[in-house]
């Protein structure tokens, strides 16, 4: 049982000897400072979604749809009153939180996922890595603790079975398949600054390191400039992969004995048909906003997935999440567990690890307290009573 809530009172005190926090205390503040300190090609690829943003505006909105109603009298306020502990897809978390898995962390700061991995590691959450990281499978395994691995699979599965088993023995502790992610969506603000840091080589550091994929190549990249070129083009033709389909899980269970995830799910059919094909959990998720134009919210699309697998899979969930009080919703809403997303992408670019760490000490905090105060107890504890949907 950790006290996260203790965060406030660190700040407090210290607060009595003139010290101030470093970092900004919301995720708007974060991004306020990230959007002045960040290069605008860096600050455009985390902040942007796709076309006029509407969905990723549309995630933030519903959570105003949802109300929480907090319970009095239930001898919850105490710190050591409340266990945030979770287990989910098999992993033991002490609270129900993950660092979403978020590509090219070298924007922000040299060896980004080992730092986001030492800074979820302290924290006590989960860490979900990205196929498009700017470390490798093995270095981050070296340095994180409780951590997935997020696999777009490539259009070659032999790439894409050494990623998933060289995950496996790094210590990954499930795999997550992105499902909303065959390509690119139309993202307007990097384009307005003409980059796609993959073209330089960066985010594709996993590929670069693995031997199916160097198999694939007349020269190593390393050897000159025009092989590194000719790497990225290959990287280019084998990322997008349009054939993947739910009955392709049984194949990917063939590769590992880890648990299996779903990450895009937003329709209850699509949450059946991967559980069905052998999937442990789904991650309702619409990618941050960052691939649909208009579509639904990921808020209005958790309770319907949740009612429809959440007895035969773990539902988490994803895109939106900007706060304690956020989290409490979604695991009302039926979410075991949430993945945290751009704040904390913001405290690196800000601070390194540290500004990871804080980022989500924030958050954690923010969720600790709000649990006490509506009188909750434990993740298991915060059900449909908790919540009041609004029009």
């Amino acid at each position: 049982m950790v006290n996260f809530a203790n965060f406030q009172n660190e700040i407090y005190f210290a607060g009595l000897g003139g010290a101030r926090p470093e970092f900004p205390m919301t995720a708007h503040g974060l991004e306020q400072r990230a959007a002045e300190l960040l290069s605008p090609e860096a600050f455009a690829y985390v902040a942007g979604s796709a076309s006029t943003e509407r969905t990723a505006a549309a995630n933030l909105r519903a959570f105003d749809r949802v109300r929480l109603v907090p319970r009095m009298l239930r001898g919850t306020a105490a710190a050591d009153a409340r266990d945030l502990s979770v287990e989910v897809l098999g992993t033991r978390l002490d609270a129900p939180v993950l660092t979403a898995p978020v590509g090219v962390l070298e924007l922000m700061q040299p060896r980004g996922e080992v730092l986001v991995a030492e800074a979820t590691r302290d924290v006590g959450v989960g860490m979900v890595l990205s196929t498009a990281a700017s470390s490798t499978i093995e270095e981050v395994g070296d340095a994180a603790g409780d951590w997935w691995f997020q696999l777009y699979w490539p259009a070659d599965d032999e790439v894409a079975r050494s990623f998933v088993q060289r995950a496996q023995r790094a210590g990954a502790k499930a795999i997550v398949v992105t499902a909303d992610t065959p390509g690119l969506g139309w993202r307007p603000r990097d384009l307005a600054v003409a980059h796609l840091p993959f073209l330089q080589g960066k985010g594709i550091a996993n590929y670069l390191s693995d031997p199916v994929f160097r198999s694939r190549l007349p020269n190593p990249p390393e050897e000159s400039r025009e092989a590194m070129q000719l790497a990225i083009l290959t990287w280019a033709g084998m990322f997008g992969n349009h054939s993947v389909r739910p009955a392709d899980i049984p194949r990917l269970r063939e590769w590992t004995d880890l648990p299996i995830a779903v990450k895009g799910i937003q329709h209850p059919d699509d949450a059946r048909a991967v559980v069905d094909a052998g999937a442990a959990g789904v991650v309702v998720s619409n990618h941050g906003g960052r691939q649909v134009d208009g579509a639904i919210a990921a808020l209005d699309a958790l309770a319907p997935i949740a009612a429809a697998v959440g007895d035969r899979a773990d539902v988490l969930f994803d895109s939106g999440v900007r706060s304690g009080a956020d989290v409490m919703i979604a695991l009302a809403l039926g979410a075991k567990a949430v993945l945290y997303g751009r704040p904390w992408v913001y405290g690196l670019g800000i601070g390194g690890r540290e500004g990871v760490r804080h980022a989500l000490r924030c958050l954690l905090a923010d969720l600790d307290v709000a649990m006490g105060l509506a009188g909750c107890a434990t993740v298991a504890g915060v059900g449909g009573e908790n919540v009041q949907v609004t029009a």
